[in-house]
């Protein structure tokens, strides 16, 4: 199962970057998320990991497997019977400001099974998750 979410944003990349590196704090921006833990120190980077808790969903552990900071990241998490990726990639628009697609990637033996039901709530999460970012990039309320 392959999703895909797009959304335009009014702030340069380095702002919607500096929104979506800082994990952590996605739950202040995005219902989708109930609680991130970095276990981890340091710069998010490859091989970067945390613990995911979203609503109605088993808790896991992501692990950052791709990353061009200022640009993309894609982290992967398994379990519940799905391999998962997710990619985070913003572009500048011609226009100013920044274009960002939400990608997401499931394998494994239960994702054709549960196919109907899994697509329907990981694009309300996906949607949820970029017009949050957008509105936490748009404000200028970034970490430090």
């Amino acid at each position: 199962m392959d999703l895909e979410v797009s959304i335009d944003i009014d702030a340069p990349p380095e702002r919607v970057w500096s929104v979506m590196a800082d994990v952590e704090r996605w739950p202040e921006w995005t219902s989708s998320m109930t609680r991130v833990e970095r276990l981890d120190d340091g710069p998010f980077r490859l091989g970067s990991t945390a613990r995911v808790k979203q609503p109605r969903m088993k808790e896991l552990v992501w692990k950052v497997t791709d990353i061009e900071p200022g640009r993309q990241f894609a982290w992967r998490a398994r379990g519940m019977g799905a391999d998962t990726l997710a990619l985070h990639r913003i572009e500048p628009r011609a226009t100013g400001g920044s274009s960002v697609t939400l990608r997401l990637e499931q394998k494994g033996p239960l994702v054709p099974l549960m196919a109907p039901m899994l697509k329907r709530v990981a694009l309300r999460s996906m949607r949820t998750e970029a017009e949050g970012l957008k509105r936490r990039s748009e404000t200028g309320a970034v970490s430090a």
